[in-house]
């Protein structure tokens, strides 16, 4: 059974999937109904995920969908710290995870109550990040991603993509150890979306469990995301739950460990009933 080692020295199993709800204190990510807008309203959102069955939140300041602009350090604190102590108040054990590649971010996350950092950089666009991981001994989610959310659309190009993340995990694996990181501290994510075109995408969700060579959690987020709506004949946003809770229960029947959705009871459901089945 693989596990991860939370800051207080804990020990998270995934004996079944775990759904990571999504909150988005942004103004422009790519599904407009993600947006949380003021604090209150994450915060209540936030509950309902909870209630709805999420066992981690995920909350990001800074939306990262293809062509996006990066916004100021400050910003994004300002964005996500107000709704990461307002859950904190409304649960001490709940789960939270910041999506964030600067360390400076990660660390007043943390401070106000976060307990995973989610960087889809595999702490390669902030070279402190990894230090700021090991001081305050937390998890970390390491993603796979070609170039930067700026530019990561423009034609990619892998000869086997399987491979290349798998060769790219291996490296930031062993510079994570290189830095004090206990493997029992990471997950993997192979950023579907993320300097991936369509057949990429679908080779890596397809066989998605050639990444446990590593022993290691793996986290799949496709939710609502393009390549869905490709797949079904070019639906928009709005219209890729569906499409969203189909790719959740194959996950589930690969023992795939975390899948981060919009949409928290629909895939919850979806995926407690494969669970039954498997």
């Amino acid at each position: 059974m693989r596990y991860i080692e939370l800051k207080d020295g804990s020990i998270y199993k995934f004996e079944n999937m775990k759904i990571m709800g999504i909150l988005n204190a942004t103004d422009n990510s790519f599904y407009p109904k993600s947006r949380v807008g003021n604090v209150e309203n994450a915060v209540n959102r936030a509950m309902k995920m909870i209630e709805d069955g999420a066992d981690i939140l995920d909350i990001g300041g800074e939306s990262t969908r293809p062509g996006s602009d990066p916004i100021t350090v400050d910003e994004e604190i300002d964005r996500v710290v107000p709704i990461i102590k307002g859950i904190r108040e409304k649960g001490k054990d709940i789960l939270i995870s910041v999506d964030t590649y600067r360390s400076k971010t990660a660390e007043e996350a943390i401070k106000a109550g976060a307990d995973i950092i989610n960087d889809i950089s595999a702490m390669t666009f902030d070279e402190n990040m990894a230090n700021v991981v090991k001081k305050y001994n937390v998890p970390v989610i390491l993603m796979h991603i070609k170039g930067t959310p700026k530019n990561m659309q423009k034609n990619p190009h892998y000869d086997d993509v399987v491979k290349e993340v798998q060769d790219y995990f291996k490296e930031r694996i062993q510079y994570a150890k290189d830095k004090g990181i206990k493997e029992e501290k990471i997950i993997l994510d192979p950023g579907i979306g993320f300097g991936k075109n369509f057949q990429h995408n679908m080779e890596l969700i397809r066989n998605i469990d050639r990444f446990f060579i590593f022993n290691l959690p793996i986290l799949l987020a496709v939710s609502r995301k393009t390549s869905i709506g490709e797949a079904l004949g070019g639906l928009p946003v709005d219209e890729r739950l569906e499409g969203t809770m189909a790719i959740s229960c194959y996950a589930a029947m690969k023992d795939v460990d975390i899948v981060r959705v919009h949409d928290v009871l629909e895939n919850k459901r979806a995926v407690d009933m494969i669970e039954v089945l498997k």
